[in-house]
């Protein structure tokens, strides 16, 4: 399926998983499939142009000159707690690592924020207290609860 290039790609570096990370990713969104793979001679994926939610990336496979750090996230922003959920148990399966305050990490070293939709609009209400409330309450967690941010930021 072709789709419009956008003007700016977030490229991801890898070792050599591009092709199986990309794969992975496009599994757990929807609007999400592989649009390109350039092949080296010997079959190898090189590059690979993938869309989630309908934004693109590329995944190259570098080799060992670089890691990817918690320096570059993804912001994932969920409308319920069985997204977050099942997001966060498919990025954290298979060696992936849970974090702090909704960040994780995934098999291939890639690191995700798994966060409330919500969590933006009470991250910036105009009341401090609401804001503290909230702040309080996520720092303690690892995947993050809805129902109970929800409830620190009603107060």
């Amino acid at each position: 399926m072709a789709i419009d290039r956008q003007t700016v790609t977030t490229c991801l570096w890898f070792d050599s998983q591009a092709e199986e990370a990309a794969k992975f990713y496009v599994s757990l969104f929807p609007n999400s499939f592989v649009t390109a793979t350039s092949r080296q001679g010997d079959g190898r994926a090189l590059l690979v142009e993938f869309a989630l939610s309908g934004v693109m990336f590329q995944a190259l496979n570098g080799g060992p000159v670089y890691e990817l750090t918690e320096a570059c996230s993804l912001s994932v922003a969920c409308d319920t707690q069985a997204q977050i959920d099942r997001l966060w148990s498919a990025l954290v399966a298979d060696g992936g690592e849970e974090s702090q305050c909704g960040w994780c990490r995934d098999r291939f070293g890639l690191s995700w924020q798994i966060v409330p939709r919500k969590l933006g609009e009470w991250m910036t209400d105009p009341d401090p207290a609401k804001v503290a409330r909230v702040v309080a309450a996520f720092m303690p967690m690892k995947k993050l609860e809805l129902a109970v941010l929800e409830a620190a930021y009603r107060g």
